[in-house]
């Protein structure tokens, strides 16, 4: 499989992960939006220029289809203040993250996995710190927004947004480890069907 099919792959992948967990947020299922573009990061890294806004064009598309759905306008509606549009550096910040995780790859194993943890959790932070601060700042819903506030609301969220951001791309480093192991064997140890 050539390096553009597996991308075209990932990026499909990827779009459908959105795609079923954006829809709703209000479900059991976590929406994966962090992740698919830490996961971008690390798989697209030379398609950045593209698949990028093309991943954050569908997530405003999600966001969208789903408030207009629902009879409301979409400028109206409590989650999208101007500070919606901060969601473009912080998604970017996740995707900087997978990218810097990808330099420098060598293979799944242990100091892969330090850098991994290392990398999610200061995309995530980082992340969050540039969303919840768009919305805190810029929303009328929060009548008087203080320092204190907004530290409380930073850390009230952000260990569950890093628990979703962690499942869903320890899901794909698992199946990036189990790529690589597979793609180790040799062809004769492989079980043909």
């Amino acid at each position: 499989m050539t390096a553009n099919v597996q991308r075209a792959f990932v990026l499909s992948l990827l779009v459908l992960l959105m795609a079923g967990t954006r829809i709703n947020h209000f479900v059991p299922v976590p929406d994966a939006s962090w992740a698919v573009f830490f996961i971008g990061g690390f798989h697209l890294r030379g398609w950045t220029r593209w698949a990028f806004p093309l991943l954050m064009a569908l997530a405003v598309a999600i966001d969208w289809a789903v408030i207009s759905r629902q009879g409301m306008d979409f400028w109206g509606h409590y989650c999208v203040s101007p500070g919606y549009w901060a969601l473009v550096p912080a998604y970017f910040a996740m995707w900087a993250g997978g990218m810097l995780l990808r330099r420098g790859y060598a293979g799944a194993g242990w100091p892969a996995l330090g850098r991994f943890a290392a990398l999610l959790v200061g995309a995530v932070a980082l992340c969050h710190l540039i969303a919840q601060g768009g919305f805190y700042w810029t929303t009328d819903a929060v009548a008087e927004p203080t320092l204190a506030g907004w530290l409380k609301n930073y850390s009230d969220w952000l260990l569950p947004y890093l628990r979703t951001a962690a499942l869903y791309a320890g899901a794909a480093a698992l199946a990036q480890a189990a790529a690589e192991a597979l793609a180790r064997q040799p062809a004769h140890g492989r079980i043909a069907h």
